[in-house]
């Protein structure tokens, strides 16, 4: 059963740091494509950061370059998303995000259950 589990959000002031945490299980974490997403209220939902399997290629939203950095380690199966400089326009839920390819080229996208991050004064 795949599972992705986040922790670490919560209320911030501006200026402030969070560090999101992803724990997955259930399916090859080290070949799979993880990414951060976030859906502010009234707003479609928008990537944020990706890691890429394998090379652990990094991109991310011109809104977050510079302040943003995703990170995994696959020995505890977990990708990372530290987050520095938080403005309150990065008031969010965030969800994290598994992009799977098999053998065969067909991808399953999984979700965690999202984590709310709040910043204010």
């Amino acid at each position: 059963q795949v599972q992705l589990v986040e922790s670490g959000g919560g209320l911030v002031q501006p200026g402030g740091s969070l560090r999101l945490s992803c724990a997955a299980s259930g399916f090859h974490f080290s070949s799979s494509a993880m990414s951060w997403y976030r859906q502010a209220p009234g707003k479609e939902r928008e990537l944020v950061a990706v890691i890429t399997s394998a090379g652990g290629t990094t991109n991310y939203a011109d809104s977050v370059k510079g302040r943003f950095t995703i990170s995994s380690d696959n020995a505890k199966n977990t990708v990372y998303l530290q987050m520095n400089s938080l403005k309150p326009e990065d008031t969010a839920v965030y969800y994290c995000n598994a992009l799977r390819t098999d053998w065969v080229g067909r991808k399953y996208s999984y979700w965690g259950q999202g984590t709310q991050d709040t910043v204010s004064s």
